[in-house]
């Protein structure tokens, strides 16, 4: 027993160094350099100038709720619901400033932000006020989707550059949320297109 404990300890207290199969890799037949495949500046929303019928649509749907929460005693509710009118309005009436994208061999990076591929799913296009959108879904809860507006470059050359990372999705199944907001803006548009 001792013998044995004594070549243990002789083995692991050893501190010459031995090779590793991985100490031997050729690094100039690899690339290891993070190399950036393509870059692009847009809005960093979907953005659609709003018509006055817009506004006017949505301010008399306020006043609708605000007189039924009214009626209801619900004042608290009626502070978030002008609140939300109001973030709601002034986001449909500032456009949004440029934000720069990349995607590198390395994953995703948005302004400051950087996306590895392992935290990435999978991706998909879709056309958001009339704006091809690239949604990028994570594999995270938070943010669980990255949306990118694709400005001026085409959707097939992003598609080519991602395939090779992520798996590409050509139709996702919509939510019921999707589906609900769907159907309210075709049956009750807040503005004539």
């Amino acid at each position: 027993m001792e013998s044995s404990g004594q070549s243990q300890h002789e083995t692991h207290g050893s501190h010459e160094p031995h090779e590793s199969p991985h100490a031997s890799f050729d690094h100039d037949r690899h690339d290891f350099d993070i190399r950036t495949l393509i870059s692009w500046s847009a809005p960093g929303r979907p953005f659609a100038k709003k018509g006055r019928q817009f506004y006017l649509s949505v301010i008399l749907l306020l006043l609708l709720f605000e007189v039924i929460l009214f009626l209801f005693g619900q004042y608290e509710l009626m502070l978030v619901l002008i609140a939300l009118t109001f973030l709601s309005l002034v986001l449909s009436s500032v456009p949004p400033h440029n934000f720069h994208y990349k995607i590198t061999t390395e994953g995703i990076k948005v302004e400051d932000y950087f996306y590895i591929w392992t935290e990435l799913y999978d991706f998909y296009f879709k056309v958001i006020d009339r704006t091809d959108v690239l949604i990028v879904r994570t594999q995270a809860f938070f943010p669980g989707e990255l949306k990118i507006s694709l400005g001026d470059v085409p959707r097939d050359h992003v598609r080519k550059i991602l395939v090779r990372y992520l798996p590409y999705r050509e139709y996702v199944h919509p939510t019921f949320m999707e589906k609900s907001a769907d159907w309210l803006s075709h049956n009750f548009p807040l503005e004539k297109s």
